[in-house]
């Protein structure tokens, strides 16, 4: 028997929703809280490699995430020329196994809606426009006080509540999150037929102009630059910024480029990080995603990072004969070390762009694919 009965999963993004779905699948009676409003709320657009397919796979959505999004298995260089040259085409690792495409874009809302609806199906309980107040906690459950005046009690309570973790702050758990430096402008976009993977472009005003499709129809662009204060801008000054950049950039940059017209499909933020050392859990509150380990999407692990942790801690949840520091010592064996070592070659190649030099980046991504395609 599970040393667990109900459980509280704080933040309905991939890990939070992911940690919910595969607890009720077992039966766990689950609350999830999502501060947000709605679901459709949730982002713009992801990369998910083949190890993050692989937990798609366990939480029973990747045929439907298959048929929403654009598995590839390949990237493409571009030159920063007036003809955009195809300077490599580089065929990816399926981390996942053989049998899963080695990656597949997604626009973040219609991975989000597919995750909660499944959660529903599971069973799982959710309210939206809601998070936590306070915590109290002893040896038997957790005491949890929301913002909507209710309160209940819990065997565990799962954080999976994001960079600005509330959950993280009421256990007291001081983290730093620093920027490194780069600013990303992302703009979803229609797809043109000639776009069948992920292409980059680097070189030119930007660190890295590149585009990954996201459906049959569209793609999310991204162009890196200096970090800078973009807060004051309109949404007609954000708009002519992105088209701005894109300008320096052909091929298929320039059907992209076109169909940039609405300010409320672009998004700008900063490149972050920030790593919690173990333990992540204190008490009976464990955090996962990104309330521990957050960094740039360099090498595309994110996501994959965030639905690992919920598989993990699912599986070590489901089999304890009790919740105790023997359980997260052993989600620290599982997680921390993968982690670091993903958080480390994301800084590390962000750190060669930079600085501007050539780095070792086919070893590093050599390094990183071997480490993702062992089981979690």
């Amino acid at each position: 028997m599970p040393a667990v009965r109900n459980v509280l999963v704080v933040g309905g993004g991939s890990a939070g929703a992911a940690t919910a779905i595969l607890l009720a699948d077992a039966g766990i009676s689950v609350d999830l809280v999502e501060i947000k409003p709605d679901v459709t709320a949730l982002g713009s657009g992801i990369t998910l490699q083949g190890n993050a397919l692989r937990v798609l796979r366990e939480l029973g959505v990747l045929d439907e995430c298959l048929a929403e999004g654009y598995p590839a298995d390949k990237v493409v260089l571009r030159a920063p020329d007036s003809a955009g040259t195809v300077l490599a085409e580089m065929q990816n690792v399926r981390s996942g196994g053989p049998e899963l495409p080695a990656s597949m874009g997604m626009y973040r809302p219609t991975l989000a809606r597919i995750l909660m609806n499944r959660a529903a199906a599971a069973g799982v309980k959710t309210r939206f426009g809601t998070t936590l107040n306070a915590i109290e906690q002893d040896d038997t459950g957790v005491e949890v006080r929301f913002s909507d005046g209710s309160a209940r009690r819990y065997d565990v309570v799962v954080g999976a509540d994001g960079l600005r973790s509330k959950t993280r702050l009421l256990l007291g758990i001081a983290l730093e999150t620093k920027a490194v430096g780069m600013g990303i402008w992302r703009v979803f976009a229609s797809r043109p037929p000639e776009v069948t993977s992920s292409e980059l472009f680097y070189g030119g005003p930007c660190y890295t102009a590149g585009y990954t499709p996201t459906s049959q129809e569209s793609l999310y662009g991204f162009l890196v630059e200096d970090a800078q204060d973009r807060t004051g801008l309109s949404a007609t000054e954000q708009l002519d910024i992105v088209r701005r950049l894109a300008a320096h950039y052909h091929g298929p940059w320039d059907a992209i480029r076109a169909s940039i017209t609405d300010p409320g499909t672009i998004h700008y933020t900063w490149y972050e990080t920030h790593l919690l050392d173990p333990p992540w859990a204190r008490g009976r509150v464990v955090l996962v995603g990104e309330a521990v380990h957050t960094c740039p999407p360099t090498i595309a692990q994110g996501g994959a990072m965030a639905l690992e942790d919920a598989s993990v801690l699912a599986e070590l949840l489901l089999a304890a004969d009790a919740v105790d520091d023997e359980l997260w010592d052993e989600f620290t064996v599982r997680r921390y070390g993968r982690v670091k070592e993903i958080v480390d070659a994301s800084l590390q190649v962000t750190q060669w762009q930079l600085d501007q030099v050539e780095g070792d980046i086919p070893g590093l991504m050599t390094r990183i694919a071997e480490l993702a395609s062992r089981p979690a």
